[in-house]
């Protein structure tokens, strides 16, 4: 009696991540500019995650919209990074909010993690430091 081969298992995939740069929003178009740069970077490191920005107020999209964006697009799992240099009102009642908001709307099928605020990180601190001492750039 010949054994066959039992099929391989296949394994699951690892679910889709994407991130969204969540930051204040302004009436200033230019404004914009530096989280839009941070994603433009994060694309070209990374080819393939899905990055949004989003915004709580004045500028669009706002953070329900960058998600659901991403979930059309099949993102399971969402790191949202507070682009704020503190943790502040925004970063520390509002936003956790608007997740447990998300958290009820996509159920079990969309994991959320909140980064610190950007600002809070050590590396942030330093480099913000290191700049601060810079020469002023010659004419």
């Amino acid at each position: 009696m010949s054994a066959e081969a039992a099929p391989a298992a296949s394994l699951p995939s690892a679910p889709r991540c994407g991130v969204v740069l969540f930051s204040h929003g302004s009436r200033d178009p230019l404004w914009r500019a530096p989280i839009e740069a941070v994603q433009s970077r994060l694309q070209a490191d990374q080819p393939g995650l899905p990055v949004r920005c989003a915004y709580l107020e004045l500028t669009q999209p706002d953070l329900g919209t960058a998600v659901r964006q991403l979930v059309q697009e099949g993102v399971r799992q969402i790191t949202i990074v507070p682009m704020f240099l503190g943790t502040g009102r925004h970063a520390r009642e509002d936003l956790p909010v608007l997740v447990e908001e998300l958290r009820q709307v996509h159920g079990g099928r969309v994991l959320f993690h909140v980064q610190q605020a950007i600002g809070e990180d050590s590396r942030m601190t330093a480099l913000m430091a290191q700049i601060a001492v810079e020469p002023p750039a010659k004419p």
